[in-house]
């Protein structure tokens, strides 16, 4: 097992990248994910790989499409409204079934908004942000160790489904530090004899494009893209359940799970039957882990760092079987245990 070293969160999510074979990285710098773009400038260099500091967000996202149409593993990161840039891109990524890693490190918003962290891109995020009938896997998790570990899956996930896949996160894990093991494995070889990597006159020209005129084409190509996002659903959810037997449930992802743990150990020292449903994947929602404990559930809250958007997929999950309350706090100020528990409480004497 590799030795653990501390790391601050940007940093070790750069590492994982390029352990797992990402030498390609182009990017424009914006805080709180500053420090993956100036990991990957000194780090690839020494790994014959490339670091591009694009013009633009714009530039940047489309430089991964260019990079992705050659097969290579590859990657950029922003945050908040430097993702809102790259939204374009990402759709004509998605149409062109190109595999990358995009990493969010949430910000407060709306607009320019604060470099404080926060998860108010969620549905940016989960529902598409750019045009289009098009789906990303996106991945919260929510300790530095977890962003490893997920960073580097997330590259044979998208070469795996040959689509976009987004690491969320928030400026909190970005800039926190843990200790970490960043193991080294060989990526998952799968087909890339679509990649547009020379003929040497051996066969016919690939072309990658996601332009298609006549509307029963176009269709079709939409077929086949939802068609492999249901198997996306099918294969890749993941979550996790503390104290499953639990009567009330708190629900959060990243950097508000994390508190919530806390507050779940309070709760449960006085006496309160409480667990977390924490989502890993966002897209797909775990709604399966609602359904395992609808019988005996009898309520839950959502906490999270915006105005409240993941708390529609829960009230989507619970189907009105069960009360749901939202908790939240904007412009990058974090939920405090005390105000959760206090809430929690609201939610079990409006239930009584």
């Amino acid at each position: 097992m590799a030795e653990k070293i501390l790391m601050k969160g940007n940093e070790a999510l750069a590492e994982a990248a390029i352990t797992a074979g990402c030498h390609y990285f182009f990017g424009y710098p914006i805080t709180p994910q500053n420090e993956v773009p100036e990991y990957m400038s000194r780090r690839l260099p020494s790994v014959n790989g490339a670091f591009v500091q694009a013009e633009s967000e714009v530039a940047a996202i489309n430089m991964v499409y260019g990079a992705a149409s050659a097969g290579v593993r590859c990657m950029t990161s922003s945050s908040s409204p430097g993702i809102s840039l790259k939204q374009e891109g990402i759709s004509y990524l998605a149409g062109a079934q190109l595999p990358c890693v995009i990493v969010n490190m949430m910000r407060g918003g709306p607009g320019l908004g604060t470099i404080q962290p926060s998860q108010g891109d969620y549905f940016q995020a989960t529902k598409g942000g750019g045009h289009g009938d098009y789906r990303m896997l996106v991945l919260a998790p929510s300790t530095i160790q977890e962003m490893v570990d997920l960073t580097m899956e997330a590259f044979d996930l998208a070469e795996k489904y040959r689509n976009p896949v987004m690491i969320l996160g928030d400026g909190m894990l970005g800039q926190m530090m843990e200790p970490v093991a960043i193991e080294k494995r060989a990526p998952v070889a799968y087909d890339k004899s679509w990649a547009t990597t020379g003929t040497l006159g051996q066969r016919q020209h690939n072309v990658v494009n996601s332009l298609f005129i006549q509307a029963e084409e176009c269709e079709k190509h939409n077929d086949h893209l939802q068609e492999k996002f249901g198997q996306m659903e099918k294969n890749e959810v993941r979550y996790e359940i503390l104290h499953e037997d639990a009567e009330f449930f708190l629900v959060g992802y990243g950097t508000t799970a994390r508190i919530e743990r806390s507050v779940v150990n309070m709760a449960r020292a006085e006496g309160i039957s409480v667990g977390l449903i924490r989502p890993i994947t966002l897209f797909p929602f775990p709604t399966e882990a609602f359904e395992k404990v609808s019988s005996h559930a009898k309520g839950f809250l959502v906490v999270e760092m915006s105005a409240g958007q993941m708390v529609e997929d829960v009230r989507l999950a619970v189907n009105g079987k069960q009360p749901v309350t939202f908790h939240g706090r904007t412009g990058g100020m974090a939920p405090e245990p005390k105000q959760i528990l206090a809430e929690l409480k609201k939610l079990i004497e409006g239930v009584k």
